[in-house]
């Protein structure tokens, strides 16, 4: 942890998801104000089709998804600019509508991820990690 998940309605080659991941690195780094090395980021390319959001009234709508899994005790302002950040990743690098991308954030204590790198669990979140 953290984790971010990605799910897009679209085909993307690996070249394309290793950049998008290094940039949602950064963009995660920056905001979240941690070291990168926590992150794992999973960009799955699932292909027209695979994702929808759907509606009282019409068909459903291609969309995409975003699944955060982070350490608990983030404001909401540091969470909102967060998400809206990685929608502005996925829009500029996969030239999806922002109107179809959604956000979840879900949060746990540190000690919910194993990392072998850190020889255990994780610490739980604190402001002065940088």
């Amino acid at each position: 942890m953290p984790s971010i998940q990605v799910d897009l309605p679209l085909t993307a080659d690996e070249a394309t998801k290793r950049a998008f991941a290094e940039r949602i690195g950064r963009i995660y780094g920056e905001i979240m104000q941690v070291g990168m090395d926590l992150l794992t980021v999973s960009v799955h390319a699932l292909g027209p089709g695979a994702v929808w959001r759907c509606h009282e009234s019409g068909p459903p709508t291609p969309s995409g998804l975003i699944m955060c899994d982070i350490r608990t005790g983030r404001p909401t302002e540091t969470r909102a600019r967060l998400a809206q950040a990685l929608i502005d990743a996925c829009v500029d690098t996969f030239n999806l509508d922002a109107l179809w991308l959604k956000v979840e954030f879900t949060q746990h204590d540190g000690n919910e991820m194993y990392h072998p790198h850190l020889n255990g669990f994780n610490k739980n979140w604190s402001a002065d990690e940088r």
